[in-house]
């Protein structure tokens, strides 16, 4: 992954590289942006959906500019894949295990962040059990 100078080819466009100030522009911007998807990433892990995605397309804009997060999402990626084949290669009721865990992780957040009792006060149900210790 060397260009015929023996350096690492980047992604940066030719604007950044005009002086620091564009360069520090553009890797602060990366950084923000980034961080940004990598942490909404983070927090949608638990959830159906793309949770994972979300969080090796943080990596990869991360990568575009940092070695760190390039050998991170590596990693990360060889983890995933590492996780899913152990996951497949168990029994049904293991498989039915892990999935229920992750549904008891997804109701608590929703208890937790006071998602029940906001759906229930659309339709007129005010129990006590389903507001948050959180938001009391």
């Amino acid at each position: 992954m060397t260009d015929e100078t023996g350096e690492k080819p980047t992604m940066r466009p030719a604007w950044a590289d005009r002086n620091n100030t564009t360069r520090t522009i553009w890797r602060v911007g990366v950084g923000l942006v980034g961080g940004l998807v990598l942490a909404a990433g983070i927090v949608l892990i638990p959830y159906p959906g793309p949770g994972w995605l979300v969080v090796f397309a943080g990596l990869a804009i991360l990568a575009v500019e940092f070695t760190w997060a390039h050998r991170l999402l590596r990693y990360a990626r060889g983890k995933y894949d590492a996780w899913t084949a152990w996951l497949r290669r168990q029994p049904l009721l293991v498989r039915l295990l892990i999935l229920a865990l992750t549904g008891a992780i997804v109701v608590a957040t929703i208890w937790l962040l006071n998602g029940f009792a906001l759906i229930g006060g659309w339709f007129g149900i005010h129990w006590p059990w389903l507001g948050s210790p959180l938001f009391a």
